[in-house]
């Protein structure tokens, strides 16, 4: 089996929804469309989640990298 590096994987997301944890807790689901070497990362069609559920929609955002946590499928379309 071939390992798979982490930009591997963010190439995977591409195109895809993610959830994305952030320092201080904060959860959000979006569309992930571009990413850089500083795991900076666009999400389209962002929403706010709060344990689980949809607090508010937030629409395009740049997520600055050194803020991001995990990146994970959502496994919702």
């Amino acid at each position: 089996m071939t390992e798979k590096r982490p930009f591997d994987i963010l190439n995977g997301s591409l195109n895809n929804t993610v959830v994305v944890g952030l320092k201080g807790g904060t959860e959000l689901r979006g569309t992930m469309v571009s990413y850089d070497v500083h795991m900076n990362i666009v999400l389209e069609k962002a929403q706010q989640l709060v344990n689980g559920e949809v607090k508010r929609g937030i629409g395009t955002v740049l997520l600055r990298g050194d803020s991001v946590i995990y990146i994970s499928p959502s496994g919702m379309e």
